[in-house]
């Protein structure tokens, strides 16, 4: 009932090639594989630190030119889940489907298998500057520890989506982000935490931090990751588990324990899931 997770507060800078971006992959896994973590979190847009490799004649790629990386990106993770016996939330990255660029996080399990989470709401940034489309349906993955749900970013500041992830099983929500100033940045941890308080579920949250000064969108970032909790005995007082240095390039761990959690949900000092108010409102179970 009880398992280990890790975030990372990746530090993005200019890269010359995608051996360079996934030997600084491998490094937080393998750091994550020291505290014998069972699932470790990347951020949204992991993948942009690719558009800096640049074109040969001194431009970066484009968001349009990210999709090229998808082979490399999957068999990459995958390969490390397997070689490390770790789940591997890798962050989002940008593929094509029907002619549309989607931003897709992928969760990539021990055994090889590949999930996907399509993000589902898309800031007007991502519309206008790189033309992103919705994704169109929430899933939850079962595995061998629980039944999380992968909510990226500006998801978590919907508190419908993660009623339903929560209603269809999920325990736990990680959200991978990519803020680039402090007002994106809290607007994602506060909702972060409400959603936590509201639904009884732990959030596990983090974001880019480093700057990218070629790629459009990606010069300026402001990140922290966060294991949060809801806001009641025998959780901490302020609903948190572990939180990272605001803007450093580092990893956080912490132990979730679902045990917990149900026990809140039936005994706790406010009982937030079943004391809903169906008759008044929707519930979207």
């Amino acid at each position: 009932m009880a398992f280990r997770v890790s975030a990372v507060q990746y530090h993005l800078h200019t890269i010359t090639s995608f051996d360079e971006f996934a030997a600084r992959c491998e490094h937080y896994i393998k750091t994550a594989e020291e505290f014998s973590t069972d699932f470790i979190l990347f951020p949204e847009f992991l993948t942009t630190q690719l558009m800096s490799i640049g074109d040969g004649q001194g431009n970066a790629l484009g968001i349009e030119d990210l999709p090229q990386f998808t082979e490399q990106y999957r068999e990459m993770f995958s390969g490390f889940a397997r070689k490390y016996n770790v789940h591997i939330i890798g962050g989002t990255h940008v593929l094509r489907r029907n002619g549309k660029l989607y931003n897709v996080a992928h969760l990539f399990y021990p055994d090889g298998r590949i999930a996907e989470q399509a993000k589902l709401h898309i800031t007007p940034a991502e519309v206008e500057g790189w033309n992103m489309g919705a994704g169109e349906g929430l899933e939850v993955f079962k595995t061998d520890k629980g039944t999380i749900a992968m909510l990226t970013c500006y998801d978590i500041e919907f508190p419908e989506i993660v009623r339903m992830a929560r209603a269809k099983g999920a325990d736990v929500i990680f959200c991978p982000s990519c803020t680039d100033d402090r007002h994106g940045f809290h607007r994602v941890r506060y909702t972060s935490h409400a959603r936590a308080i509201e639904n009884q579920i732990y959030v596990v949250l983090t974001g880019t931090v480093g700057s990218l000064p070629t790629v459009d969108l990606m010069r300026a970032n402001f990140g922290q990751a966060a294991v949060i909790t809801p806001n009641d005995v025998p959780f901490p007082p302020k609903g948190l588990l572990a939180e990272g240095e605001i803007n450093d390039d580092m990893i956080i761990t912490a132990d979730l324990d679902l045990e917990l959690l149900y026990r809140v949900r039936e005994r706790g000092s406010v009982t937030t899931w079943r004391d809903r108010r169906t008759d008044l409102y929707t519930d979207w179970t």
